[in-house]
C-alpha cells in the first residue's frame, strides 16, 4: 500500500467533516421588530444538509442545500448565502463535480465582498484557497501566504480561527513540514476541546494521524486515529468510525501487519455496510483483496 492512500483519501473526509464548521455560525440578530421566519428555516435546513453531510448522504445534502441557497437568496442575508455556499461546494466536490463547487466557493467570496462583511470574506478567501491547494490548482507555499493574511481579520469567531489553523496544517503536510503541520492542527484541537466542539476534533486527531503516517510515525499515528475513534464513539459520529477503521487498516498495512489491517478494513466495511454506504463499502472490498 503506497504511502499516498490515506493522505488522499483524507482529502474526501476533510469535505465530509468541514460541512459541520459553519453549523453554529448564524448571524441572525435579536431585534424584535425584524422577522426572521424564512432565515430561521433556512438556519434550520443548513444545519439538516451539514448533517447530511456529515454522515456521507451527499446526494440527499446537495437537495437541501441547494434549496436552503434559494431560500438565503431570498432573504439576501450575507452570512447565510456565504455559509451556504461554502457547504454546497463542499458537497459538490465530494461527487466529484468540481468545477460546480469551486463556483460555490467563488460566489462566496464575492457575497461577502459585496456585503463588506470582513470576517466571513477572510473566512471564504482562506476556504479557496483550501479547495486550491488540495485540488493542486495553487501551491502550499502560496496557500500559507493567504491564510497568514487573511487570518489576522478573523476576530471573534473561535470555529474561524480554528478553521484557519487546520488549513495551515494542511499546506505545511503538503510541504512535508510535519512537525510545523501537526503543531498547527493541535493549534486547531486545542480550540476545538476547551469550546467542545467535538465533531472537529474528531477531524484534528484524525489528520494529525496522517501526519504521523506520512512521516513514518506510524505507531504514533494509531494512537492519534485512536483518539478520533474514542470521540466518534462518544458522539455517534458512524462516518467518522468508519474512517477511522479504514485509516488504521492502511497505516497497518504500510507497517507490515496485514492480518491487523485485515482486521480494521473489515470493520469499516461492516460500518458502511450498516449505514447503506455501497460505495465507500467497494472500496473496502478493494483493500481487503490487495
Amino acid at each position: 500500500m503506497k504511502l499516498i492512500n490515506l493522505y488522499k483519501y483524507s482529502i474526501y473526509f476533510l469535505f465530509i467533516i468541514f460541512c459541520l464548521l459553519f453549523i453554529s455560525c448564524s448571524s441572525l440578530k435579536k431585534d424584535p421588530g425584524d422577522i426572521f421566519d424564512i432565515r430561521i428555516q433556512t438556519e434550520d435546513a443548513l444545519e439538516s444538509g451539514n448533517k447530511q453531510a456529515a454522515i456521507g448522504n451527499f446526494d440527499l445534502a446537495q437537495k437541501l442545500l441547494e434549496e436552503t441557497k434559494r431560500y438565503a437568496i431570498l432573504t439576501d442575508d450575507s452570512s447565510l448565502i456565504v455559509r451556504v455556499c461554502l457547504s454546497l461546494g463542499n458537497v459538490l466536490y465530494s461527487l466529484g463535480r468540481k468545477n460546480e463547487a469551486f463556483s460555490e466557493w467563488e460566489l462566496a467570496v464575492a457575497e461577502a465582498q459585496r456585503f463588506k462583511n470582513a470576517e466571513l470574506l477572510a473566512v471564504s478567501i482562506v476556504y479557496l484557497a483550501r479547495g486550491n491547494l488540495i485540488d493542486g490548482r495553487v501551491g502550499p507555499r502560496e496557500v500559507l501566504e493567504i491564510v497568514t493574511r487573511e487570518s489576522s481579520k478573523i476576530k471573534s469567531n473561535k470555529l474561524y480561527i480554528a478553521f484557519s489553523w487546520q488549513v495551515r496544517g494542511l499546506a505545511h503536510r503538503s510541504l512535508r513540514e510535519f512537525t510545523q503541520a501537526e503543531s498547527a492542527f493541535k493549534r486547531s484541537l486545542d480550540i476545538h476541546l476547551k469550546d467542545r466542539y467535538l465533531e472537529n476534533a474528531s477531524y484534528d486527531w484524525y489528520i494529525i494521524g496522517t501526519i504521523r503516517s506520512l512521516s513514518g510515525k506510524y505507531e504514533e499515528a494509531i494512537q492519534a486515529i485512536q483518539s478520533s475513534l474514542t470521540i466518534d464513539r462518544r458522539i455517534e459520529n458512524s462516518w467518522g468510525i468508519a474512517s477511522s477503521y479504514r485509516a488504521m487498516g492502511e497505516i497497518y498495512r504500510k507497517m507490515g501487519r496485514h492480518e491487523e489491517a485485515l482486521v480494521e478494513f473489515r470493520r469499516a466495511k461492516r460500518m458502511y455496510d450498516a449505514m447503506g454506504n455501497t460505495f465507500e463499502s467497494a472500496e473496502i472490498d478493494k483493500l481487503i483483496r490487495n
